[in-house]
């Protein structure tokens, strides 16, 4: 038995029939939604074309239904100046009857305690008195009423009323008129305490709060503000004597 022969012919008609075989079994096993066009055109001066078939099911998009309201809240501020605590500002000597109302006036006045236990309320010389003068304006009753009321609340702590100004002029002028101003608003606490023996000091302007001119050497009118004030200084006892 002689071995058959493949010729280029042979093989290419055997290449073409399995192309056939192939595209019928394609046909029989095209999905559903699609139409396969046939040509007999070469394939590569074919364009390809992509259809949807017409009863092939709509594809719709549509966004969630979401409302989209998503908003970042502004976050409250938490935080508070401490308060200094009881001990600090002496609770335990005022009386039980006055003891909130003494709270509520060491809040309104911003009393401040000091290291050596006193209680110390600044009063702006601005609100107590006109420029370069040592008599009580009349607007300043509401805050000496408070102020007076609060050292109703230490019936038995020595009390002194302490004049400050700014860095302008002498420093004999400014000590004059820092004890005139003093005197002025102790006055009007004692006669309010019911004659009540209140100590007076000058200081002028060497004991600053605030500075009286800026880096560059300028004049601060900020800073001399704070420094022009009256200080009520609520004594602990075994330092009053």
């Amino acid at each position: 038995m002689r071995p058959t022969a493949i010729t280029a012919g042979t093989a290419a008609r055997a290449t073409g029939a399995m192309l056939l075989l192939l595209c019928a079994s394609a046909a029989s096993a095209q999905p559903a939604g699609y139409t396969v066009h046939r040509t007999t055109q070469p394939l590569a001066a074919t364009p390809t074309q992509w259809q949807t078939a017409a009863d092939a099911p709509a594809s719709t998009w549509r966004p969630a239904n979401t409302s989209g309201t998503w908003q970042k809240a502004p976050a409250e501020s938490t935080f508070r100046p401490a308060a200094a605590p009881d001990s600090a500002l002496r609770l335990a000597e005022v009386p039980p009857a006055r003891l909130a109302r003494t709270r509520a006036l060491l809040g309104e006045l911003q009393a401040r305690p000091t290291p050596q236990k006193a209680i110390v309320v600044d009063l702006p010389a601005d609100v107590l008195f006109d420029f370069d003068k040592a008599e009580l304006r009349p607007d300043a009753e509401p805050a000496l009423a408070r102020a007076a009321e609060l050292l109703q609340g230490y019936p038995e702590a020595p009390v002194r009323v302490r004049g400050h100004t700014d860095a302008r002029g002498s420093d004999a002028y400014n000590d004059a008129l820092s004890l005139r101003r003093a005197q002025r608003v102790a006055e009007r606490l004692e006669a309010a305490t019911g004659g009540r023996r209140l100590d007076t000091e000058g200081l002028g302007r060497r004991e600053p709060v605030a500075p009286n001119t800026t880096p560059d050497g300028a004049d601060d009118p900020a800073g001399r503000q704070k420094n022009r004030r009256v200080e009520i200084v609520i004594v602990p006892r075994a330092a009053g004597g």
